[in-house]
């Protein structure tokens, strides 16, 4: 019987008298030296770059860049973005290559304007920059390809954009939407005190209200800025207060219907004028923003005394889009021509030469040859001095990018041919050898002037001398341009009407006492003072009493430094 066929009582019995024992097993391990598996070390790329800076970045540090497109309401929300940033320490920069992240604010009413936005952004990715979109186009179209994986903010989260940008720069991807509301009913937006960086110290540009009461088949902004919601009168005239209080000698107001304010609220635009005019400093001014003729209608005798007044511009940007009444109702306009007429024939009379602003669209898609001519018609016989000319765009979503469009080349033919028409007429030449008071309050585009406006917000052009900033002076209008009169000083003396210093280019309104201008386009970091209030109202709600809010301040930064103390000795120790 073989060897395997020998029944064992127990295992070992197979360990036989020639076998190792347990010490010469073992013993010959200690000869035996463990080799060190080494780790391939992985290349250097940029992505491990990013990474290793996403784990130390220290908030509120970096240089942002921001970028705005579109209307003055846009602009207001820039300045507020900026400001907040600044508030907070970031710096702000003019300078896109100095910058570690962008902030892009954008206008959805025109095709090139988005195609440049679009562009901006590959650009800032070609960089390797962070970016963060704002503005109507990723309001109103968030699941746009280009804008995958960018951060976001809502046209009315522009309050939270600290909170986005400091997630962007750690590498994180955010997204804040939705509408500010108060017991289920929308408002106007985020609140109109918050800091801001104003682009012309001189000029406070406020949003009264937010959307709109129309539904326009070509009009993009409405799915960004949504129904109507409007501020409340009290606010806006504090924050009109408070920026004369900062040397503010302009206000303009905003929004994509001025005219409709109020109408959710139970209040008009004419009771919310007559309580600013009550605000607005001897020689200081108020321009009215863009207004829709069907709400205009209702307050037109009010309008005309207000336009009347001594510090408001006699004023007012009225689009009329269209003289055919059939285009207009394939646009929904919400008016006929005859509407349009009455208040540009209202105004003309009890506000002698006040100045009435249009725009107009070439092309709309059901727009006829006949029906482009009544078009024509209208700006022969009004001969608007400010004519805004547009060539139809069909912005996606919208009813009217559903329609048969008109051929390109007609429709460049019809913007042609009213460009034509506009340049044709010059709306200041009577004007020449006028006296007039005119307060200046920007720099023209070829830098050679200063820029002044007069009651009539005509753009009358003066000598480029600082001390005529902000401003009342009286000129001679000497010579006129299309869009422009030239005017020579009568004297060397200046009316001050600001009544206070205006604050440096570049500095946070509301809160300069705690910043400083580094230098023309950059804004200083927070002082101690600044980032201490500003920690303490991020761990202690704004409700708590003031000693209750520094006592959780204390005690959390008290565990912070015992968690340091104990970190450092155990450090020490290994």
């Amino acid at each position: 019987m073989s060897a395997c066929g020998d029944l064992l009582e127990d295992i070992e019995d197979m360990v036989t008298s020639t076998d190792l024992t347990p010490e010469e097993r073992f013993g010959s391990r200690k000869n035996v030296i463990p080799r060190v598996r080494k780790k391939q070390k992985e290349p250097e790329t940029s992505d491990n770059q990013n990474n290793a800076q996403c784990d130390s970045v220290i908030p509120g540090t970096q240089s942002i860049y921001v970028k705005t497109w579109g209307c003055s309401h846009n602009n207001s929300d820039g300045e507020y973005m900026a400001g907040q940033l600044a508030a907070y320490g970031y710096r702000i920069t003019d300078t896109p290559s100095a910058a570690d992240l962008w902030l892009l604010n954008s206008c959805t009413v025109k095709n090139p304007a988005e195609d440049h936005f679009r562009n901006t952004i590959t650009r800032a990715q070609k960089d390797d920059k962070k970016v963060v979109v704002a503005g109507c186009v990723p309001q109103g179209q968030p699941r746009s390809k280009y804008l995958k994986g960018l951060s976001v903010i809502g046209v009315q989260q522009i309050d939270r954009v600290v909170e986005v940008v400091e997630e962007t720069l750690k590498g994180h991807s955010v997204r804040l939407f939705g509408q500010k509301k108060d017991h289920g009913k929308k408002l106007g937006g985020a609140k109109l005190d918050l800091p801001k960086i104003r682009k012309n110290p001189l000029i406070e540009i406020i949003a009264i209200n937010t959307g709109c009461l129309n539904q326009c088949t070509y009009c993009k902004t409405k799915h960004a800025r949504g129904e109507l919601g409007s501020y409340p009168p009290d606010e806006i005239v504090s924050r009109a207060r408070q920026s004369f209080e900062e040397g503010v000698v302009e206000i303009w107001l905003t929004s994509e219907d001025t005219g409709a304010y109020g109408k959710d609220i139970g209040v008009t635009l004419p009771e919310l004028l007559w309580r600013l005019v009550e605000v607005i400093p001897e020689g200081c001014m108020l321009r009215v923003g863009m207004t829709n003729p069907p709400y205009i209608l209702e307050h037109l005798e009010e309008m005309a005394k207000i336009l009347s007044h001594p510090r408001v511009f006699a004023f007012l940007h009225v689009p009329v889009q269209a003289a055919s009444d059939s285009v207009l109702m394939d646009m929904r306009r919400e008016y006929c021509l005859a509407d349009f007429k009455q208040v540009i024939n209202f105004l003309k009379e009890r506000v002698p030469a006040v100045t009435i602003a249009t725009d107009v669209i070439c092309g709309f898609p059901t727009e006829t040859a006949e029906d482009f001519e009544e078009t024509l018609q209208l700006v022969e016989e009004y001969k608007f001095p400010s004519l805004f000319i547009n060539q139809f765009f069909p912005r996606p979503g919208t009813p009217a990018a559903k329609m048969q469009r008109v051929p390109p080349q007609e429709v460049k033919r019809r913007t042609k041919a009213i460009s034509e028409l506009f340049q044709s007429y010059r709306p200041y030449d009577h004007k020449v050898g006028e006296i007039q008071n005119v307060l200046v309050t920007e720099e023209s585009h070829d830098k050679k002037f200063y820029v002044a406006h007069n009651k009539f917000y005509d753009q009358v052009l003066v000598p480029k001398d600082e001390k005529l900033l902000g401003k009342m002076v009286t000129v001679e209008i000497t010579s006129t341009g299309k869009h422009y009169l030239m005017g020579r000083l009568l004297s060397d003396q200046v009316t001050k009407v600001a009544i206070a210093t205006p604050l440096p280019k570049g500095t946070v309104s509301g809160v300069q006492e705690n910043l400083q201008e580094a230098d023309s386009t950059t804004v200083t970091a927070q002082t101690p003072l600044s980032w201490c209030q500003h920690q303490l109202s991020r761990v202690a709600p704004v409700s708590m009493p003031l000693w209750m809010q520094v006592a959780a301040f204390v005690l959390v930064l008290a565990v912070v430094l015992d968690f340091c103390r104990i970190l450092y000795r155990v450090s020490t120790k290994f």
